[in-house]
């Protein structure tokens, strides 16, 4: 079981009064990379997914490897400006600022299984805004996956679109 020791906890980045959970730490000891995938693929595997989708950046530590081992098609969501085709675009409010995410508009079939994986429930502005990417392709369902969720935050409340919402961890 992944323990909060795995992380580096950073203050003050990327601003003054964040405490920022950095997951390389996790990745930098082969075992404790193992045991995070093994957990997240066991999670992944629990909902039958057709699509992985993951959030740029940190979702894409482990999101393509899931979509793998499960045989499943993975989509990215990135920032603004970043995909080459066209989009559909979704602002959202992050616990420092304002930012936006997009995501093809083609990037998969209506009425699949999607899970939709990052590393940190934090806010819930980020994942929400996926949530909300992702029903523009009229999904059977909508699963989140995130390795840890930072309960005081509360960010599970805005998740309201999801038809499930798993972490590894909770602090």
């Amino acid at each position: 079981m992944i323990n909060i020791d795995a992380f580096r906890v950073v203050n003050d980045f990327p601003k003054q009064g964040i405490k920022f959970y950095d997951i390389t730490t996790l990745m930098n000891n082969a075992d404790t990379l193992k045991e995070a995938f093994e957990e997240l693929l066991g999670a992944a595997k629990a909902v039958k997914p057709e699509v992985i989708v993951a959030m740029e950046t940190r979702g894409y530590f482990f999101g393509p490897s899931l979509a793998l081992a499960l045989g499943v098609p993975f989509v990215p969501i990135r920032k603004k400006g970043k995909l080459p085709y066209n989009t559909y675009s979704q602002e959202y409010q992050l616990e420092y600022g304002v930012d936006s995410i997009e995501i093809h508009e083609d990037a998969m079939a209506e009425g699949k299984r999607v899970l939709v994986f990052d590393d940190i429930l934090a806010t819930g502005g980020t994942a929400s805004a996926a949530i909300e990417l992702v029903k523009n392709f009229k999904p059977a369902s909508i699963d989140l996956l995130f390795i840890m969720e930072i309960t005081a935050l509360n960010g599970i409340k805005r998740l309201s679109g999801a038809t499930s919402v798993a972490s590894l961890l909770s602090i």
